[in-house]
């Protein structure tokens, strides 16, 4: 059963909750319809078992007649045997129909997602997306069940209604009339559950967003001594959450407390009356079998309807956040300028950083928030009044501004896979890394005699960038090479061995210009030194910008700017700000000392 054989999910309906619970039905429509039609007539033959029971009470047991008797019999046989057939096939039907919704789903928000890039954090918390995918996708899935189930109860209470109307027009009207009676009751309470469980997911996403915040740094909060600051703050914002979704089952338990109460008192009653007209003598003993059939019948249809309510009344909710979700868009794109033909001058006015291009620089500031936020600048991810030449960035299109720049951020997500496929060459592509843009580092060397080799040979591009990251060693250490699987956000590997992760993948790419933030800043002093040289000599001739106050960094560095308050406040290279700036001197003096102890405390990473 091939579900997700689709490329293109669709445009989904973003006018509210239930027009896209509707535009996922007409994605599928013909097998919504098989679905319908297959839980319509199994609920009906369910009524017709008593239909076929009365015939044989009437005309075979009643007057002695076996042979009727016999013919009756085998027809519910018979009857009961397709009926379980159908049975699996609806169940079956309406599986690939949950399931359908849910990849659907999954695929326009994980689409959406993308199309948003870096416009996504700023428009909405991880926490929400989560929540999104993990509950909200599974609720509007299951939700879809109104269209098998919930139609079929729909069309087997009415056959129900019109058999029992040949039986008596009394008992009839009480069936027809009783479960809209039972949506009366029950209506309030599921506009109810809405409110409540909209509230719930609310608190739920801004929880899980905090729970990703917590894992991330932890280590940085023990470090400072806000550990038990912050488990207090979780600990009151989860009893909030334990609460909301105590009166999220407050309301649940009611509605399914009265979605079985309620229909077994109708039933009674309608099995009560069918008693007294039998007594009466107004229905006839196989009459009055076939009415107790009928009740038993009515319990599938009855319940499904009550379910369905429930379910639709939360697929609802779910959608409307699905909705809400596709809304975001990003920043208008309104670039109409071509780019720079050749590599040129990118400039921040707004703290007077100028990057000559083909040239290693590095920014050094007390405060890394100033060094980032000029990158973000120069590399288009904020507005500003940067220009790239003559040209202001922000009227340049932003595909060519991301073809050309890139912006390599230290915590940038690693999603689960091969090491290959995390760095950024697909384990599909037969060919290794020869899909990549053509590179200008050369290709590493071969490996040294008595040295494994790491299993990327085959690929120049993807070893080149191994090297120059020196990462060799984790594709050595693991044990598979480069075919090891990795966790998600390699969470299997050390924080410097993730960093290296990164760089190295943002070499594979080989952009004309690469502006990096603290992209050895988990490395110990030998390993950084080895990275130092190795990504100088990797981006030969292109520009690359490196936000760092490590002397190691610095002393490969073309071009310094030290930053004061986010201003240029001298320009250099590293020697000639040691001897004129005390304020620089001072600051990578400290992050030197700091490196000697890692060096001298920990092992390399």
């Amino acid at each position: 059963m091939r579900i997700d054989a689709y490329e293109d999910p669709g445009a989904p309906d973003r006018r509210g909750g239930w027009r896209y619970l509707a535009w996922l039905v007409r994605r599928q429509w013909p097998r919504c319809l098989a679905g319908a039609v297959l839980a319509s007539v199994w609920m009906v033959l369910l009524a017709a078992t008593p239909y076929l029971m009365a015939r044989a009470v009437d005309h075979g047991l009643e007057p002695g007649d076996l042979g009727a008797l016999a013919g009756w019999t085998g027809a519910m046989v018979a009857v009961g045997g397709v009926n379980a057939w159908l049975g699996m096939m609806r169940h079956r039907t309406m599986t690939k129909v949950r399931m359908d919704a849910n990849f659907r789903t999954v695929k326009v928000v994980v689409g959406h997602a993308t199309r948003l890039g870096a416009a996504l954090r700023g428009q909405v918390g991880t926490g929400e997306v989560v929540t999104i995918g993990v509950g909200d996708v599974q609720t509007i899935s299951t939700s879809l069940t109104a269209v098998g189930p919930g139609v079929g109860a729909v069309v087997a209470y009415a056959a129900v209604g019109g058999l029992m109307l040949s039986v008596s027009p009394q008992l009839a009207l009480v069936v027809l009339l009783g479960v809209p009676a039972l949506g009366v009751l029950l209506g309030p309470l599921m506009g109810r559950l809405q409110g409540r469980e909209a509230e719930y997911r609310e608190r739920q996403s801004v929880l899980t967003a905090r729970i990703g915040d917590l894992a991330g740094g932890l280590r940085v909060l023990n470090g400072l001594g806000g550990k038990g600051l912050v488990a207090d703050a979780f600990r009151r914002d989860s009893g909030r959450l334990r609460e909301q979704g105590y009166r999220v089952g407050a309301v649940t338990s009611w509605i399914q407390a009265l979605g079985v109460g309620l229909p077994v008192l109708f039933l009674a009653l309608v099995t009560w009356l069918g008693a007294r007209q039998a007594a009466q003598g107004h229905i006839s003993v196989g009459e009055l079998v076939s009415v107790y059939g009928y009740v038993v019948a009515l319990g599938w249809p009855v319940a499904f309807l009550i379910e369905m309510g429930h379910q639709l009344s939360r697929g609802v909710v779910a959608a409307r956040r699905v909705v809400a979700f596709l809304g975001l868009e990003p920043a208008p794109d309104e670039g109409t300028r071509d780019a720079p033909a050749e590599p040129s001058v990118l400039y921040d006015p707004a703290s007077g950083v100028r990057i000559t291009p083909g040239r290693l620089t590095a920014l050094v500031t007390a405060h890394p928030s100033d060094a980032t936020g000029i990158l973000d600048r120069l590399g288009r991810y904020t507005p500003s009044d940067a220009t790239w030449g003559d040209i202001p960035l922000a009227e340049i299109p932003l595909t060519q501004v991301r073809a050309r720049i890139l912006v390599a951020d230290p915590e940038a997500d690693l999603f689960a896979g091969t090491l290959s496929a995390v760095i950024g060459v697909p384990d599909t592509d037969p060919r290794g890394a020869g899909n990549c843009a053509t590179s200008h580092n050369a290709p590493a060397p071969a490996p040294a005699p008595g040295q494994q080799p790491t299993g990327a040979d085959e690929a120049p591009h993807l070893t080149a960038a191994i090297n120059a990251a020196a990462a060799e060693d984790i594709v050595r250490a693991l044990p598979d090479g480069l075919k090891t699987q990795v966790a998600a956000q390699a969470r299997d590997l050390s924080g410097g061995q993730r960093q290296r992760i990164r760089l190295a993948r943002a070499l594979l790419t080989d952009p004309e210009v690469l502006l990096a933030a603290e992209p050895t800043s988990a490395l110990d002093a030998h390993t950084e030194a080895t990275v130092a040289d190795r990504l100088r000599a990797a981006r030969q001739g292109r520009t690359t910008v490196l936000a760092a106050t490590s002397p190691l960094l610095l002393d490969r560095a073309d071009v310094v700017h030290h930053l004061v308050d986010g201003k240029v406040a001298a320009t250099g290279t590293h020697r000639e700000l040691l001897d004129s700036e005390p304020g620089y001197r001072a600051l990578v003096a400290r992050d030197a000392e700091d490196g000697e102890a890692a060096e001298e405390g920990e092992p390399a990473r």
